[in-house]
């Protein structure tokens, strides 16, 4: 499994915005067949934070989930949004199922 840690800052004024589009995205992504699962988390001490964790099931579903409309839709929608740049840690799931 290959995970994306996506780290976001909101601009304060685009919070409400921000939760409405990505909850769309999150609706869509964990319908395609190379997500295992995505989390939409939002950081408890600044409500201009928020952490996406995007559990994929193989090496090409990451370059998939970027060419789907619900994708595009949400990038979009909330470039103007960001405080900062959004960063993204790479990851893999070493544990493996018993």
């Amino acid at each position: 499994m290959l995970i994306a840690v996506v780290q976001i800052h909101v601009k304060a004024e685009c919070i409400d915005a921000f939760i409405a589009a990505t909850l769309d995205n999150a609706h869509h992504s964990v319908r395609e067949p190379g997500i295992a699962r995505f989390d939409f988390v939002h950081q408890e001490d600044d409500p201009s934070r928020f952490v996406l964790i995007e559990v994929f099931q193989n090496d090409a579903a990451p370059a998939a989930h970027r060419e789907t409309a619900h994708y595009a839709r949400w990038r979009d929608a909330v470039a103007s949004m960001m405080a900062s740049p959004r960063s993204s840690l790479k990851c893999r799931d070493l544990h493996l199922p018993v």
